[in-house]
């Protein structure tokens, strides 16, 4: 083709000297923007927000009658199995008097819950959260409705009859499993779901152990994997209400009470964060132990339903020889704290409450893990501070407070919900001279276990089923970034009268511009009619008389300058396409570019830099001014 008939054909489809790069919308279009498919902007909070906090804090209510409830249903069974007597009175199944046949109490029970996973639901084995966490991630936060009553009853069974578990866990599946359960009864999306399944199990911890914050952050670093105000207000008032009911009915003293603390010297703290080091890499070993026999138990040639009774003989053997190991063992944990359990006895303990929980675990019962890990960490924290404080008497070492950052830095590197822990200790204890301490040792305890376990022991069941986790939450790259930033490239634009003949020559070129994928397509009056393909315009269907107005399809889908990258993604997806016009808001409006997935891909490009490209961060040069869009 001659260069004469090159550039007469750029002429008409708009790519001119005088045109190139920006076309003018003439003032006819300003009805025609109403009609337009553009992003709009969505409030993180609206009148669904205030609808889905008040169904939070209802459930709430719920959850935390639920969670009497199952304390409750735990001291029946325990009364029951160990005593022979009617009652829901609070008592420690240590306590019993039953000697070598105290082995088949833990048997009995294990082999009941062992049958209603089996004919019951299996998802009621494990500990609870996880299994929250799997709903979340990949079914849309839809917990089946038999779990709201067998989850409870096969934890109840199982601690009631000595289960070296927490309450906790299982309350916390149940709440979630309310939660989940009004989302599916409700004409609700799977984020409003999510958010009232978070709720519901945060509000189930927060009624155990009076600590809403701390309950709330565990549904954000557990559950959630977001901050947004949609989700985190509905949980927040969750909790909120559900720590008043727990008033209610138990008053307002911490779940554990020990003496004031004092202020930690600069030595003492030093020695907190180096303690943090070493219950991390405790935090690692539990992990690897509990999957271990997990794994040891797989192997085994016995249906999976008898699994739990062969722990329970572990956990009935270990039980008659230290009676303590038995049951939730709240008791223990506030004795660790407060310094009244220490020494030989103490260590040893822990070391069969280890085994007892790690085998019982392993073989598939239902319980929490939440109160077993704090009653080892406390017990290594106390056992290390003692060490210390006799090696290092100048260091002011307060064995207490080791043992409170043993108990929250144990749970740190386990669960990987480091803001959780230390908040939670706090909480439970209200100690707040504890705080400096507990931040120290939860962070290096947290970096140790990410350094030497990929997934925590909350994931890890997870991750080999194929799942990947989110293990952080960070800013949104497509919403930080522009559409101007990226998408203000030149535009091509064909005239809608244009014959389709002549746009195909045009396209055989080398033309700058003639490789593109799409080209909006204009009216003569500068109106945006649509957007067609390099596809399209090579059809093979006959071409004559054909004109591009011909080939539009539909009403354009734009994009505006001053959106975000993730609204202009949005919006492909909702439309499903490729390619995006770009309009000015400045009046008259302007089509300025076209936006294409290439560019929502380099909009990573920042992200990626930030995390990657090393530099010296000391200059005199002024940080340059965000530039406004200026027309090309």
């Amino acid at each position: 083709m001659k260069k004469p008939d090159v550039e007469r054909i750029e002429e008409a489809i708009g790519e001119g000297p005088e045109t190139r790069g920006q076309l003018p919308v003439a003032p006819s279009m300003g009805p025609a923007l109403a009609s337009l498919r553009a992003p709009s902007f969505h409030e993180s909070v609206d009148r669904r927000a205030v609808f889905i906090s008040a169904l939070a804090v209802v459930l709430a209510v719920v959850a935390a009658l639920v969670a009497q409830g199952l304390g409750a249903l735990i001291h029946f069974f325990t009364n029951l199995a160990f005593f022979g007597r009617l009652s829901v009175q609070p008592v420690s199944p240590g306590d019993n008097t039953l000697g070598p046949w105290v082995i088949v109490v833990p048997v009995l029970g294990a082999i009941v819950v062992g049958l209603m996973a089996r004919y019951g639901s299996r998802a009621i084995r494990g500990h609870g959260i996880p299994e929250a966490m799997e709903q979340v991630l990949f079914n849309k936060s839809r917990i089946p409705p038999r779990m709201t009553l067998l989850k409870p009853l096969s934890a109840a069974i199982a601690i009631g009859t000595g289960g070296p578990f927490g309450a906790e866990g299982p309350i916390i599946a149940t709440g979630g499993a309310l939660g989940s359960l009004l989302g599916q009864g409700l004409h609700v999306t799977a984020d409003e779901r999510k958010a009232l399944l978070a709720a519901g199990a945060a509000a189930g911890m927060a009624a155990t152990f009076g600590a809403p914050v701390s309950a709330v952050l565990l549904a954000v670093e557990l559950l959630l994997f977001e901050f947004k105000p949609r989700s985190v207000i509905p949980v927040a008032l969750a909790t909120a209400t559900a720590t008043g009911v727990r008033i209610a009915f138990m008053g307002g003293a911490p779940a554990f009470a020990i003496p004031d603390l004092t202020t930690p010297s600069g030595g003492a703290l030093a020695f907190y964060g180096a303690l943090g080091i070493a219950v991390g890499m405790a935090s690692v070993v539990c992990t690897r132990a509990v999957y271990w026999l997990e794994d040891a138990f797989e192997k085994l040639p016995l249906h999976w339903m008898w699994w739990p009774a062969l722990g329970g003989i572990v956990v009935g053997v270990v039980g008659w020889l230290s009676p303590r190991t038995l049951g939730v063992g709240y008791t223990n944990i506030e004795d660790i704290l407060s310094g009244r359990f220490v020494g030989t006895a103490m260590l040893v303990f822990c070391a069969f409450k280890f085994l007892s929980w790690s085998v019982a675990l392993g073989s598939g019962t239902s319980g929490g893990t939440l109160a077993p890990l704090f009653t080892l960490g406390g017990g290594l924290g106390s056992g290390l501070g003692m060490l210390a404080a006799q090696l290092f008497p100048q260091l002011g070492i307060d064995i207490r407070v080791a043992a409170l950052v043993g108990m929250a830095a144990l749970f740190a590197g386990a669960s990987r919900a480091l803001l959780t822990s230390v908040v939670f200790a706090f909480e439970t204890t209200r100690q707040p001279m504890g705080l400096l301490p507990l931040l120290a040792g939860c962070s290096t305890s947290y970096l140790v276990s990410a350094l030497l376990m990929r997934n925590s022991i909350m994931t890890e069941k997870l991750a080999r089923r194929g799942g990947r986790i989110p293990t952080e939450l960070g800013a949104d790259a497509l919403g930080q970034a522009l559409v101007r930033d990226h998408g203000l490239k030149p535009v091509v634009t064909l005239q809608a009268e244009q014959p389709l003949e002549a746009v195909r020559a045009w396209l055989a070129t080398d033309t700058a511009g003639a490789h593109h994928q799409g080209f909006p397509v204009v009216s003569s009056d500068g109106a945006l009619l649509g957007v067609v393909t390099r596809r399209d315009l090579l059809d093979g269907k006959e071409t004559t008389g054909r004109r591009m107005k011909d080939l539009v399809k539909r009403p354009p889908a734009v994009v505006f300058d001053d959106s975000s990258l993730r609204e202009a993604a949005d919006l492909m997806v909702d439309e499903g396409v490729g390619r995006l016009p770009v309009l000015s808001r400045a009046e008259p409006p302007r089509l300025v570019g076209i936006l294409t997935r290439s560019d929502l891909l380099a909009g990573h490009r920042q992200r990626l830099e930030n995390a990657r490209q090393r530099e010296r961060g000391l200059s005199t040069a002024r940080p340059p001014t965000p530039a406004l869009m200026t027309p090309r």
